[in-house]
């Protein structure tokens, strides 16, 4: 058992709970400012017409329902001014049982932690150590509370979504035998399945990013930083020309930095929205018989890559911005 934890005792113990605390409500409320109407796909619309008709033999077949998972989440809740889908939903549950573990973990930290004090202390100091020997010990005091939270939210999301039920628990149309084999509209959507959440996440630490370069470089140095000529050059032609050479490259660095959300966003949401229509398919391959057995290596190895999503993810995002920072801050 772990007994002590010099970092969290020293600088931070008590901030654990605003690090869970303080990003998981800003990452839900994210998914919510993204989340837009889905299309419908083809056998949600035939779900709907199927019902406005009321016709008991309007069933339709196997080759006509799309198996697998739509690439938009279905709306629970739809008003003028409000609309809820089913990826929030997760999203929201996620987000409070974090909060909730949190605040339980925190509420009477003993200098001997044990329990669910124990557990995120582990977590935390781990991540901390981690990210320190990555980015230097000066820039993870000031970006630990992102880099460990958006981990956390990931990995949970990840592995929430993999939970017997997400995906398998909604509404569907029937074969033409009668029996329900493909659910088109899910209750609970895997999150980051959802390009919206991934989304909203790349944005929310692209606005960080461009504070912490600003606070770091200034808005002159930030500038500089990104099209000023690097090295020494001797005579006029010279400097000329790599004076050139640098602000085209500078101009290719803004487009790649623009990027970079499309490019977090859509990773993550690639191998999560793969992995979940590669289980759903392994499922229905099995038949009757053998669909419960089939997915579980699939399971197992989409535990794996949930991990390492969530880690990816935070690896992108914590090097993007040790990249904009002055040099020193690399010595560490």
């Amino acid at each position: 058992m772990i007994t002590s934890f010099p970092f969290l005792t020293q600088v931070g113990r008590h901030t654990l709970r605003g690090l869970i605390l303080g990003l998981c409500t800003f990452l839900f409320l994210g998914g919510v400012a993204w989340a837009k109407a889905p299309v419908k796909s083809a056998d949600a619309a035939q779900v709907e017409a199927v019902g406005e008709a009321g016709t008991v033999g309007a069933h339709v077949t196997a080759h006509e329902a799309a198996e697998g998972l739509t690439q938009q989440a279905p709306l629970l809740i739809d008003t003028k001014y409000f609309k809820f889908n089913s990826s929030m939903l997760i999203t929201w549950i996620v987000a409070l049982a974090l909060i909730i573990s949190a605040q339980i973990a925190t509420r009477n930290i003993k200098d001997v932690p044990e329990g669910a004090q124990n557990f995120w202390e582990w977590l935390v100091e781990s991540l901390y150590n981690f990210l320190q020997n990555l980015i230097g010990p000066t820039l993870v005091k000031q970006t630990f509370w992102f880099f460990a939270t958006i981990f956390i939210f990931i990995l949970t999301l990840n592995w929430f979504s993999l939970i017997p039920g997400v995906g398998t628990i909604g509404w569907g149309v029937p074969n033409e035998s009668g029996a329900l084999t493909h659910i088109s509209r899910p209750l609970l959507r895997g999150s980051n399945a959802d390009l919206n959440m991934t989304l909203a996440m790349s944005m929310i630490f692209f606005a960080c990013w461009i504070y912490w370069a600003i606070k770091a470089n200034g808005p002159g140095g930030f500038i500089l930083h990104l099209f000023a000529p690097k090295g020494q050059v001797n005579g006029f032609l010279m400097k000329t020309l790599m004076v050139i050479i640098f602000i085209c490259v500078g101009g290719l660095e803004v487009i790649s930095i623009l990027f970079r959300p499309v490019s977090l966003s859509l990773r993550l949401y690639g191998n999560i929205f793969a992995g979940e229509n590669m289980i759903e398919t392994m499922t229905h391959l099995g038949g009757v018989w053998l669909g419960w057995l089939l997915p579980i290596p699939f399971y197992l190895l989409e535990l794996f890559i949930g991990f390492v999503q969530a880690l990816v993810f935070m690896l992108l995002t914590a090097v993007f911005t040790l990249l904009i920072m002055p040099h020193e801050e690399g010595k560490h």
